[in-house]
């Protein structure tokens, strides 16, 4: 990167992008939220309502459907969908600055590489701790945490001015961030969080602080953790249970009244990641030739309730 940061667009703002786009107009910086229609049509004409633990304000941001409205930005906030992390990325490209900096806040652990194949941008992997969902267009409504952990996959030096500046620029902006040099680790951590409750809560349309008071449900996600672990030391990735255990855990008590994502996708009758979670293990369980009969269930239970309204 040969400048300061000093715009950022963000790229598929819903509930997520809102948020982390909403606190750094809040503080002044130039943001850019690139998002559907009614979003952005409720943001341009009153701002964008965050209702946050610590305040509810209509913070104005500037807000556009195009994906040509990411010309001229230094950072990019690549906050779309798993599945549509390829098409997204060859959609931006045209308008992208080559000296542009991807950061994927995303779920799942595939996506910054996903995208590096389609861009010659620096894309960097985001650890998104954050419990927020949209109450309607131009609404955003946070329920807890809002912290982002990034770094980069190959642990080179070289991209530490990156870091530094995203880090620098994210913090300036009352965006908590720090930077690991285990990132690889800290992904399949929050990884595990996501195949844990994020297919339960969908299901039972449950949120998190209630999904943990079912010892049937702790007795799910425990297996669930246990196939995830065997798959993630076949990955080279080295987790211990005690780890996964409070990782779960703590997870329960920051975000209690979080339902995840796929909840959130499957009440809006809109595709899941549900293949870009348990379904990703389901899938590296085959290769390593590893059961994974708890992953396998909660997948399959989530595509037949997409199958409910996809196919119709």
């Amino acid at each position: 990167m040969k400048n300061k940061i000093s715009t950022v667009a963000v790229v598929g703002a819903g509930a997520v992008g809102s948020y982390f786009g909403g606190l750094l107009a809040r503080a002044g910086c130039d943001v850019t939220l690139i998002a559907r229609q009614d979003h952005v049509k409720a943001i341009q004409e009153n701002g964008l309502y965050m209702e946050c633990q610590s305040f509810q304000e209509r913070v104005s941001v500037k807000a556009s459907t195009e994906y040509q409205a990411i010309k001229n930005a230094d950072l990019v906030l690549f906050c779309v969908k798993s599945p549509d992390t390829e098409s997204v990325a060859k959609e931006i490209k045209p308008y992208l600055s080559e000296d542009s900096i991807i950061l994927s806040l995303q779920n799942g652990v595939d996506n910054a590489e996903r995208i590096s194949a389609v861009l010659l941008n620096p894309v960097y992997p985001a650890v998104v701790y954050v419990a927020t969902g949209m109450a309607g267009p131009g609404h955003v409504k946070h329920f807890g945490r809002g912290d982002l952990v990034i770094g980069d996959l190959e642990g080179r030096e070289a991209c530490i001015e990156d870091l530094n500046s995203i880090q620098d620029y994210l913090n300036g902006g009352n965006v908590p961030c720090s930077i690991s040099k285990k990132i690889k680790q800290e992904m399949w951590l929050k990884f595990l969080v996501n195949c844990s409750y994020n297919a339960i809560s969908g299901i039972g349309q449950i949120e998190y602080g209630q999904m943990v008071q079912s010892k049937h449900i702790n007795d799910l996600i425990d297996q669930i953790t246990k196939e995830f672990l065997t798959v993630a030391e076949k990955e080279g990735i080295s987790i211990s249970h005690e780890q996964a255990i409070l990782a779960n855990q703590q997870i329960a008590k920051t975000m209690t009244k979080q339902k995840s994502s796929t909840a959130q996708d499957l009440m809006k009758c809109k595709k899941t990641e549900i293949d870009y979670l348990n379904g990703y293990i389901v899938r590296c369980g085959l290769a390593h030739r590893i059961p994974t009969p708890t992953n396998q269930s909660v997948y399959a239970l989530v595509k037949m309730l997409e199958m409910t309204y996809l196919n119709n």
